[in-house]
């Protein structure tokens, strides 16, 4: 209904309108400025927030790889360190001349004076021939 009595009424050709006119025109202009900076702004803030978000997600994948090398790095540490104990413990051994002579009878088959070599197969041989 408004649509039609618009039509009929004419309007006012004053000055006070025509400043009423351009300020509402203003308004409208500087409201349709502000939602379009409003847009680009959101727009620019979003794509930055999906890089941040992206490389957030990138270094936490990478800290769990890092955290899991390090894991397995301490445990080959604990084993080479492990490994070392032994080899510094068969060191002093091997300074040993009684255990240099027992590794010689047996891996050497060699005997001391008065002995008799019997030649035993060990447990795994056993097993082995017994699978054959």
């Amino acid at each position: 209904m408004r649509g039609l009595n618009k039509e009929k009424v004419a309007s006012i050709k004053n000055a006070f309108v025509m400043s009423e006119e351009k300020k509402s025109m203003f308004k409208v202009r500087h409201k349709r400025k502000l939602m379009r900076r409003l847009a680009a702004f959101t727009a620019v803030a979003l794509v930055i927030i999906g890089t941040v978000l992206s490389a957030l997600v990138t270094q936490t994948g990478g800290l769990k790889e890092k955290e899991q090398e390090l894991a397995e790095a301490k445990t080959t540490l604990s084993e080479l360190k492990q490994e070392q104990k032994q080899s510094e413990e068969e060191l002093v051994r091997l300074k040993d001349d009684e255990y240099i002579a027992e590794l010689a009878r047996k891996y050497y088959f060699m005997s001391d004076s008065g002995e008799i070599i019997f030649n035993i197969p060990e447990e795994n041989e056993n097993a082995q021939t017994s699978e054959q």
